[in-house]
């Protein structure tokens, strides 16, 4: 399989893994013959990126962390737990958060699991799901980076089950942000700004009212904005003053925020967003947290395009765990020219060479 921009299939190109809507229902099956037409709705309803069938790469695999039941039922709990805390007047005392903050807990129980039996780098690019909502995914996705990493830091389990459970909740303010703020596709103004900055007071201020949410749910909620240096909202609160959970979610949030596809810009490919948090470390996220989120994500995922220093193009056939900028890559063309047969290299072994270019065009049948 090869992994294709949206904008750059064509007629005929077939899907080598499915894509589902929230509720898990297949909306275009694996194998399928994309058309125009599917291809426009695909780009319309923001799928990004697709896994597509090519001969010379199709025992290349792109698992996800976490199955497919475990992620339709945590989005879903996501979801009426964040309706649940928008439709009570007096959310403090509903005992019906109760039932549902105890599912949630059964799932951040599960996701960790999952994750931590997942033997590769997370790689959320093979999960090619819909969604009405982004809150939902992104509170799920954010989840999932922040277990991987949590667990990549050692944390013992009773953590990254509290972790778990305030990266879920941690976005819970933006229900009382106006929808066409937060969806709004041009730039905010100094006011539209300010309100989306408010969420994250919101959320705490709701979360520490509930007595059976744990107190370090509420600060993920209100921290998860925080920098290192003091740049971060809504205290400015510096390094020392940053709960830890609050910490690691910071680089799981800009992560999922800018490799995910939203209204006012495309999403960056993982090795892009990991820059971002390189260019922040030391200063804005805590520096050996960025080694070991490194560590814990696939920078190049399978199925990526890539041009090597050297001129030589392929598509990642594996990964590295650990060195996750440093993967297996099936050369399928050297010096210009097209092998007739191809060949991999395992570029922890040869350091000589180096990723210059990701392409996520190159070699799409027909482009």
């Amino acid at each position: 399989m090869r992994l294709v921009s949206t904008f750059s299939l064509a007629d005929g190109d077939e899907l080598s893994k499915p894509i589902y809507n929230d509720k898990g229902q297949i909306l275009i099956h694996e194998g399928v013959a994309l058309t125009k037409r599917m291809i426009n709705r695909l780009t319309d309803i923001g799928v990004t990126y697709v896994y597509i069938e090519d001969e010379a790469t199709n025992d290349i695999e792109s698992k996800s962390p976490i199955s497919d039941r475990v992620r339709v039922e945590a989005v879903n709990t996501i979801k009426d737990t964040f309706d649940t805390m928008s439709g009570s007047d007096d959310v403090a005392n509903s005992f019906i958060f109760d039932k549902t903050g105890e599912k949630m807990v059964d799932i951040v129980r599960h996701i960790l699991s999952e994750v931590q039996d997942h033997n590769e780098v997370i790689s959320l690019l093979s999960d090619v799901f819909t969604y009405d909502d982004y809150i939902f995914t992104h509170s799920l996705n954010v989840t999932i980076y922040a277990l991987a990493l949590g667990t990549e830091l050692g944390l013992p389990s009773k953590k990254l089950e509290e972790l778990g459970y305030g990266a879920m909740l941690h976005d819970v303010g933006k229900v009382f942000v106006p929808r066409d703020v937060l969806l709004k596709p041009g730039k905010l103004t100094d006011e539209e700004f300010k309100q989306i900055q408010e969420h994250s007071e919101a959320g705490f201020n709701m979360l520490r009212k509930m007595p059976t949410v744990p107190l370090t749910a509420a600060h993920c909620a209100y921290q998860h904005h925080e920098r290192l240096d003091g740049s971060g909202y809504p205290r400015g609160l510096t390094e020392k003053d940053i709960h830890l959970y609050a910490k690691i979610l910071g680089i799981a949030d800009v992560f999922d925020a800018v490799t995910s596809n939203r209204v006012y810009r495309n999403a960056m490919l993982p090795h892009e967003g990991l820059e971002i948090l390189y260019a922040g470390a030391g200063t804005l996220f805590d520096q050996k947290m960025i080694q070991a989120f490194r560590k814990s994500v696939a920078a190049y995922p399978n199925g990526l395009t890539v041009v090597l220093s050297d001129g030589r193009k392929g598509i990642v056939a594996r990964q590295n765990k650990h060195v996750s900028d440093r993967p297996v890559v099936r050369i399928l063309e050297e010096d210009g020219l097209e092998l007739s047969e191809y060949y991999e290299i395992d570029m922890s072994q040869e350091l000589n060479v180096i990723v210059t270019e990701c392409d996520t065009t190159l070699f799409s049948k027909n482009a």
